[in-house]
Parts: structure tokens; C-alpha cells; sequence
């Protein structure tokens, strides 16, 4: 039973352990501040793997050497791989913010 209990609040997010009488303005500011912070932080994972994938085109494309092929080769999965993780860490954030959302929205 105490096992269960501990397991239930480590899926709850921090806005989920407090009732909505007990936020106050400041609360529900601090996370709409959150939420605008993941945002951006999705938007920098963008401009990174697209700064990495068109680099990666660039090096394959107008340079003939085998060094530069190669550096490509490695860029352009990088540049992928990079928004895939982007999107993944804004989307788990996102997921975990959506409960505090729903309760500053429904005031």
C-alpha cells in the first residue's frame, strides 16, 4: 500500500499535488513562463539539427573530397537525430505540463 502510494505521486506533475484553491496567480504565471520556455527550447533543437542537416547537404554537395563526403554523411543523420530528440523531450514536457494547463484554463 505505502509502495503504491509513492509510486502515484512520482507520475504526478508538480502542479497535480496541489488543489486549484491553493494556486494563486503567481502559480499559474510560473507556468504559462514553463510552458513558453519549452517552446523555445524545441525551436533551438530546430535551428540546430537544421544548422547540422544543411550543413551536412552543403559539405556533400560542394565539396568533392572524400573527408568532406564523409563529414556530411555524419552530419545529416546528426541533424535528424537531433530534432528527433527535440521533439521527443518537448512533447514529454509538454505531456507533463497539459494537467496544470487544464486547471489555469478551466479558472
Amino acid at each position: 500500500m505505502n509502495e503504491q502510494k509513492k509510486q502515484d505521486k512520482s507520475n504526478q506533475t508538480a502542479y497535480q499535488q496541489f488543489r486549484k484553491e491553493d494556486l494563486i496567480l503567481r502559480d499559474y504565471l510560473a507556468l504559462d513562463r514553463t510552458v513558453v520556455a519549452n517552446e523555445r527550447t524545441f525551436l533551438a533543437y530546430i535551428r540546430t539539427a537544421l544548422a547540422f542537416f544543411v550543413s551536412g547537404v552543403t559539405f556533400i554537395h560542394f565539396f568533392g573530397e572524400v573527408v568532406f563526403e564523409i563529414l556530411g554523411g555524419i552530419f545529416i543523420p546528426l541533424g535528424v537525430l537531433t530534432f528527433l530528440i527535440g521533439w521527443r523531450r518537448f512533447w514529454q514536457m509538454k505531456q507533463s505540463l497539459q494537467p496544470g494547463r487544464d486547471d489555469a484554463a478551466a479558472e
